[in-house]
């Protein structure tokens, strides 16, 4: 028989957290076939040894072990260790696992259920943070999305609406979307591959139980891709403006073809970066930035300087009640004590029809 579940776990210098990882995998509580598919990315610490070790006990309660990997220089990246570690391994479904993190013992039996009922979809779960404090709005976030807002909340600063850790999908969907992107550190192949599955009409589905012990610290890969990441050198502030050009040119392809006009909300730095970023094209659907700030709105427009267009635009600033929705809102959710939230609710707007948000 074929293996049902293959546990895809890429690796690079992961001897702090291996063995609490490798025993989560042991730890399961699904009685199907499952076999671990790991990809050493040139670790050039212990992490290999007690990858072994645990290979042994592993094969001894019936989970095989498929152990690839380089010892080149320099690794390879995130992308290329996962499509290789799914390249070497033969189960039915893919269960994405990163180094540093600990599944609970009922993640690959639950998750299971949810992508055989979704086959297109990528299956994802609620987290619980190590340290318990860390990154909270964060947290909050992954945690807390309504179904609906697992679409349309795609195109915030924060990725994927479930985190790629704790991805879990068909290994027929991730071949017809994939691979990931293979661009090495700093590339942020899980927002990518993300972006191409929605495209091909992939659905995004979230098991409502806390499966996975998702890692906080500053050797993550995560600290080298997302725009919330620490603090900025040149080359991480080259990393966030990728990020950023991917999102701008995922919100023009996917929402702006739809809205004959917009209304961005926010006219401090983040809405004035955004309209700048847009397409010319782009640009002229927007009809005005709104705000609650009275300095802002006794300006009463904003020009654009660099633009090459005469005479330059000069985009009006209204008070968000006098201004017309859609909206693409340029608004950090949480940060206010609940008086954006407050605000945008008291317009009785949908999400994603009326309105949707960017930061």
């Amino acid at each position: 028989m074929r293996t049902q579940v293959s546990v895809i776990l890429p690796i690079h210098n992961a001897e702090p957290w291996l063995e609490e990882c490798l025993k989560s995998v042991l730890q399961q509580d699904f009685e199907g076939s499952m076999e671990l598919s790991v990809f050493n990315d040139a670790s050039k610490d212990k992490s290999m040894a007690i990858v072994e070790k645990w290979k042994m006990k592993l094969e001894g309660s019936g989970i095989p072990v498929v152990i690839g990997g380089h010892n080149s220089p320099s690794p390879r990246g995130v992308g290329y260790s996962k499509n290789q570690a799914i390249a070497q391994s033969s189960g039915s479904y893919l269960c994405f696992l990163d180094s540093d993190d600990v599944m609970m013992p009922q993640r690959v039996r639950l998750q299971l259920d949810a992508a055989a009922l979704h086959p297109t979809s990528i299956i994802g779960c609620q987290v619980r943070r190590e340290p318990p404090n860390s990154m909270e709005r964060y947290t909050r976030w992954i945690n807390q999305l309504e179904p609906d807002q697992l679409l349309t909340q795609v195109f915030t600063s924060n990725g994927p609406t479930v985190i790629m850790p704790t991805w879990f999908c068909s290994r027929a969907w991730f071949s017809h979307v994939g691979p990931f992107s293979e661009g090495g550190r700093g590339v942020p192949e899980d927002l990518l591959f993300f972006y191409e599955h929605l495209r091909k009409g992939g659905g995004v589905v979230r098991v409502d139980q806390s499966l996975l012990l998702y890692r906080y610290h500053p050797s993550a890969a995560t600290h080298y891709i997302l725009e919330y990441a620490g603090p900025q050198d040149e080359s991480r502030m080259g990393r966030r403006h990728t990020i950023w050009t991917h999102r701008v040119r995922f919100l023009e392809e996917r929402v702006l073809p739809h809205w004959a006009t917009f209304t961005i909300w926010n006219a401090g730095r983040q809405g004035r970066r955004l309209y700048r970023s847009l397409t010319a094209g782009a640009r002229r659907k927007v009809v005005a930035f709104c705000d609650v700030d009275e300095n802002k709105i006794k300006k009463g427009f904003y020009c654009y300087e660099d633009s090459q267009e005469r005479p330059k635009p000069r985009v009006p600033i209204l008070h968000f009640r006098a201004a017309q929705p859609p909206f693409v809102i340029c608004v950090k959710l949480d940060l206010t004590g609940g008086a954006f939230e407050d605000n945008l609710r008291s317009l009785h707007l949908q999400e994603g029809r009326n309105f949707l948000h960017f930061s």
